[in-house]
């Protein structure tokens, strides 16, 4: 695992290690270990290189991105979910595949350009600067290459927040899009809304909704 300390905030690190910790199941981790439904269907079609994560977490996207051929870049503010990323890529022997970096991405620059630049829900409730991220990830894009950013659409049906009127929804594909700024180099292949079924907090199926932007710049 590759360290970058230097300007990590020490608060957003014990508020994520914290939470990653109280929070797992005893399967060992606070997730289900599956890859997101939505990444899966948009990257099934493309052929394998070079991918950076965004707030990989645990490391499920990650590791269905290495099983399948992609040389992934990994990143997250926190070690408790990389340690549990690379224990299952060990375990899964693709370790070589996965570079596992803990970062703020609030003080995070790309030094890089890869074939895909991926983010799945970076959403926090901790205050973090997402548009600047988003918005430095598209450097990150090698010509030929894609962005995508999937996000919540908005909170799932049976949560405490549905109603709560002090948390701002969540932005829309346009929104994002808006905000990404980006240059005449760019086409949008996908930006939308999409639904998808999934268990909520293990037992119950619920209808959540994602939304989808995935952009491209010009080879």
């Amino acid at each position: 695992m590759t360290a970058q300390p230097d300007g990590i905030a020490t608060e957003a690190i014990r508020f994520w290690d914290e939470r990653y910790t109280s929070r797992r199941t005893e399967h060992g981790r606070m997730w289900s270990g599956r890859v997101n439904a939505t990444v899966a269907q948009q990257v099934s079609g493309l052929a394998p290189g070079r991918v950076l994560e965004l707030g990989s977490g645990e490391g499920a996207d990650a590791l269905w991105l290495a099983e399948r051929g992609w040389r992934v870049t990994a990143v997250d503010i926190s070690t408790v979910a990389l340690e549990v990323g690379a224990s299952e890529a060990a375990k899964a022997g693709l370790s070589d595949r996965i570079d596992w970096v803990q970062s703020d991405l609030a003080s995070w620059s790309p030094s890089d350009e890869y074939d895909l630049v991926t983010s799945a829900f970076l959403h926090s409730p901790v205050e973090f600067p997402r548009d600047a991220i988003l918005r430095r990830a598209v450097s990150a894009v090698a010509p030929g290459g894609r962005l995508l950013i999937v996000g919540h659409g908005g909170f799932p049906p049976t949560s405490e927040h549905v109603h709560d009127t002090e948390i701002p929804p969540f932005p829309t594909s346009d929104e994002v899009l808006a905000s990404l700024d980006l240059a005449n180099d760019w086409t949008i292949e996908t930006n939308t809304a999409v639904e998808r079924t999934a268990k909520w907090r293990g037992d119950e199926d619920v209808v959540l909704l994602d939304t989808v932007l995935r952009v491209r710049r010009f080879g």
